[in-house]
């Protein structure tokens, strides 16, 4: 027999710490072995504090982004372009063909394309919280309108029973077009339509054919004086239903410290005015044999002059204070003294075309 002692086959016990705890089991054993080998990761989220601090910064930085979005943006667009030294491009400068109807087309691609439309731009856009430049736009293309619908009606035919000029008549149609209207127009449709800057580029398309067509002979512009009286009553009596809407606000709202509507109207007629001076300075070069032979040219420039000097107008502010105010002025009421002082000389030069 051997002298060795058999094991037991149950589960051996473990051995005793040396520092004099109690042993562990099998099981805490195992428990602790798996606990050394799962991997040391960090915290899973950082503070609650720091978080918050964190999107309160990109908060800030959103908020500043949009308070300096609108007002850069309004002074990158802004643009109210009152030089009376404008004039047609040399190269579209055809011979044979209108002075007045080169500077109409030049004018639809300078405030269309060049410095872009702003009176239908959407809230997203910085340009819609501008107020002077749109006004100004829209009141340039009211006196192209009504330029168009006298080249179509009297200007561009013969007489009256001669056929309207088909561009002719395209553009008085497509510049009558309201200066507002977006991709989208809720108050007519919910679908997609024709923007105001695509109707006048169109319009100025159907000028740039017609002028094209006459300086080839193949249409018709009459430089006789009676359509430049007809022309000239048209314009005089448009100026005059400004003059009257200056009245009127003048009157009703004289007393109002802030008056917030009377830079549009200001800007609307300034845009009118500015857009009529061109157009009579181009048409005084259409119709020269019919001012030398009429002796026009000192009252011309007169008009002229009167145009200019309302277009010039530019104050900082426009106050609409009382037209006897000591203090605080009328811009709307100095704008109207020009206007009427430029109309009247509009009537002394059609009394002299009907004699």
């Amino acid at each position: 027999m051997s002298d060795d002692t058999s094991r037991p086959d149950g589960p051996a016990e473990a051995e005793a710490p040396d520092d004099g705890s109690a042993p562990l089991s099998r099981s805490q054993d195992d428990d602790v072995i798996e606990a050394y080998d799962e991997p040391v990761t960090a915290a899973s989220s950082e503070p609650p504090v720091r978080r918050r601090s964190r999107l309160g910064g990109i908060a800030g930085l959103i908020l500043v982004l949009l308070a300096l979005y609108y007002p850069i943006g309004m002074i990158w667009v802004h643009r109210v372009d009152d030089d009376t030294d404008f004039r047609a491009p040399p190269a579209d400068a055809l011979p044979g063909a209108s002075e007045a109807v080169g500077v109409a087309i030049a004018l639809i691609a300078r405030e269309v394309d060049e410095y872009r439309w702003t009176a239908n731009d959407p809230f997203f856009l910085p340009a819609a919280a501008l107020d002077n430049m749109p006004n100004f736009q829209q009141g340039i293309f009211a006196a192209l309108s009504r330029f168009a619908i006298e080249l179509t009606d009297q200007i561009g035919r013969m007489r009256g029973s001669s056929e309207v000029d088909a561009d002719l008549e395209k553009a008085a149609g497509l510049l009558k077009y309201p200066g507002t209207v977006w991709v989208f127009d809720f108050s007519t449709s919910l679908a997609p339509t024709a923007t105001s800057e695509a109707q006048y580029r169109a319009a100025r398309r159907a000028l740039a054919s017609y002028n094209e067509r006459l300086a080839q002979g193949r249409a018709m512009f009459e430089r006789r004086a009676d359509n430049l009286l007809a022309t000239l009553d048209r314009i005089a009596a448009d100026i005059g239903s400004s003059s009257a809407a200056l009245d009127r606000h003048i009157r009703d709202n004289a007393d109002w410290l802030i008056d917030t509507k009377a830079d549009d109207l200001f800007y609307g007629v300034k845009g009118r005015l500015y857009a009529y001076y061109l157009l009579l300075d181009a048409l005084a070069i259409d119709y020269r044999n019919v001012i030398e032979e009429r002796e026009l040219g000192p009252v011309w420039e007169q008009m002229l002059g009167s145009f200019r000097a309302a277009a010039a107008l530019d104050p900082w502010v426009v106050v609409n204070g009382a037209p006897d105010a000591q203090i605080l002025p009328s811009h709307l009421a100095a704008q109207g003294f020009y206007l009427l002082r430029a109309r009247t000389q509009l009537r002394e030069i059609t009394n002299i075309l009907l004699k």
